[in-house]
């Protein structure tokens, strides 16, 4: 296989490479991913990259809750049968798709895209809070009920946010996590994210 780039390294390795940029992608994993991309066909490897790149081009934030979307605002924030009173804030999209599996909440959402992290670097201004206060600002939301991860990023940009939002007269709930503390909300089942927002508390 010739060699490709400055560095002189395979193709492959570098196609392996990229791979294992990819969360919870280790080299092994990297590189059976690059040897099935080798044994696509041409048209499958070209749909393959045109997908990714079309996503890139296409989704973006939602203008009202910064969820990913391909439209200006998205299906839940445009659907005139949710509850806009009532906004659910979590850390990235991932946790929007674990709430509508429930199939039970009928509020909307407000994606923080992060935590708050100082060892790492994030502060509150790198997150979208900011776009939060503003939609909370006009007196038309009760509550906010926040559904960071129970890990001690997500307990402290709870509290940061609940600090922001208690001036202005806003409900401000955190769930009542029937989760190991550590726990992902993105790999909870139906049931147990159910009961957790059901059973949230007032912080």
């Amino acid at each position: 296989m010739a060699k490709s780039g400055a560095s002189g390294a395979l193709p492959l390795t570098i196609l392996a490479e990229q791979f294992a940029k990819l969360p919870g992608i280790g080299m092994k994993t990297a590189q059976r991913l690059a040897y099935f991309v080798m044994s696509m066909s041409d048209g499958d490897a070209k749909a393959f990259s045109e997908a990714i790149m079309n996503a890139k081009r296409t989704v973006h934030a939602c203008s009202v809750c910064q969820n990913l979307t391909d439209k200006e605002v998205c299906p839940i924030c445009s659907d005139p049968g949710r509850d806009a009173s009532t906004i659910c804030v979590v850390e990235g999209p991932k946790d929007v798709s674990a709430f509508e599996r429930t199939r039970e909440y009928r509020g909307v959402y407000h994606v923080l895209h992060g935590l708050i992290s100082p060892i790492d670097g994030v502060t509150p201004d790198k997150l979208r809070i900011t776009e939060l206060l503003k939609r909370t600002s006009d007196g038309k939301v009760k509550e906010v009920i926040m559904a960071t991860n129970p890990t001690p990023e997500g307990e402290a940009t709870a509290m940061y946010i609940s600090k922001l939002l208690k001036p202005l007269g806003i409900k401000v709930t955190r769930l009542a996590f029937g989760l190991p503390i550590g726990a992902i909300l993105e790999y909870a089942d139906e049931v147990t994210l159910y009961k957790a927002l059901e059973n949230r508390n007032e912080i």
